[in-house]
């Protein structure tokens, strides 16, 4: 019949290892969570540089139109409108 014992160094082995596994849990945690918080930082940097540079050209844009349309008004009509002060 087997022998319904373990041997001790076998218990001692698997006892010393889930002492360590226990041990390192909580830095493996902050680890984990400094990892995901670091790369959320890095998306939201980089989200807000895209929304950025998307607002410049848009920026640019509406400067162009608005140059245009105030050349197109000319010169001309501006002293017309202008009373003669006297």
């Amino acid at each position: 019949m087997a022998e319904d014992t373990v041997n001790a160094q076998v218990t001692d082995a698997v006892t010393q290892t889930n002492v360590k596994v226990v041990g390192e849990a909580p830095s493996q945690a902050i680890a984990n969570l400094y990892q995901v918080v670091s790369n959320a930082t890095g998306l939201s940097v980089q989200n807000a540089t895209h929304a950025q540079q998307s607002m410049n050209q848009i920026s640019t844009a509406v400067v162009s139109k608005g140059v245009q349309l105030i050349m197109e008004i000319g010169p001309t009509s501006g002293a017309e409108s202008k009373p003669s002060g006297g």
